[in-house]
């Protein structure tokens, strides 16, 4: 597993690379933010752990500038902003986990590999397509991407995880916890109202398509074709 670390505190840098290494992580370090989207982009890593107060360019800066470019790496923010509303804006912005400092080590450790889990394959699945045939968005088993009229649709491994719990079957209601399972599997942080922040995101990028993304009040949320196509 290849982590790129972006953090400019250097004792915290260099205790998160000798614990991470030591339990098996390919670590490479990053200090300054501005250096943070050259590296993503040639090193592609597996995962990336950031802080957000960083010299020259901003955590939420990255990684919103780095989910437009497509760069679909699970995030997990590493940052002393704990506020609620710090982690609603930090989720916002793109990224899939949130820790505040100070945090257990074994719990990062934790939180990083179920990153990388949700983003690997699931070997078990059936291959029938998760969207129904003659629809634009269509989900590819083999690259666990959806896809929008033959171009990859970008979305986050939350997003990913959220769309095809709805799509399977498309058209019936799927409740607000079984949702929260499917996304946040293993956290035991995470409030039920997380999922709310998941579905404004996807809601807000499934706008151009001709897919609703619908709130049931009481049943939980569904997934249906618009009446007219997007272009």
């Amino acid at each position: 597993m290849h982590l790129l670390l972006i953090e400019d505190d250097p004792t915290m840098q260099t205790t998160l690379q000798r614990t991470l290494r030591r339990r098996g992580m390919e670590v490479t370090p990053i200090t300054d933010g501005g250096a943070a989207l050259p590296a993503w982009r040639k090193l592609a890593p597996d995962v990336v752990v950031l802080d957000l107060s960083l010299p020259t360019m901003d955590g939420l800066e990255i990684i919103a500038q780095a989910r437009s470019e497509g760069l679909a790496a699970p995030t997990l923010i590493l940052t002393a902003r704990g506020t609620v509303g710090d982690r609603i804006l930090g989720l916002n912005s793109g990224a899939d986990d949130y820790l505040a400092k100070p945090f257990d080590l074994d719990e990062l450790e934790a939180r990083i590999r179920a990153l990388v889990r949700r983003a690997q394959p699931l070997v078990a699945e059936p291959a029938a397509p998760a969207v129904a045939p003659g629809m634009a968005l269509r989900y590819d088993k083999a690259s666990e991407s959806f896809y929008w009229r033959g171009k990859l649709f970008e979305l986050t491994p939350r997003e990913v995880a959220f769309l095809r719990v709805l799509s399977q079957p498309m058209g019936q209601a799927v409740t607000k916890e079984r949702l929260f399972s499917a996304v946040f599997a293993g956290e035991t942080d995470v409030q039920l109202e997380a999922v709310e922040v998941v579905a404004y995101r996807l809601r807000k990028k499934l706008a151009p398509t001709n897919m609703q993304l619908m709130t049931l009040r009481g049943l939980g949320y569904l997934l249906k074709p618009g009446a007219a196509d997007g272009a």
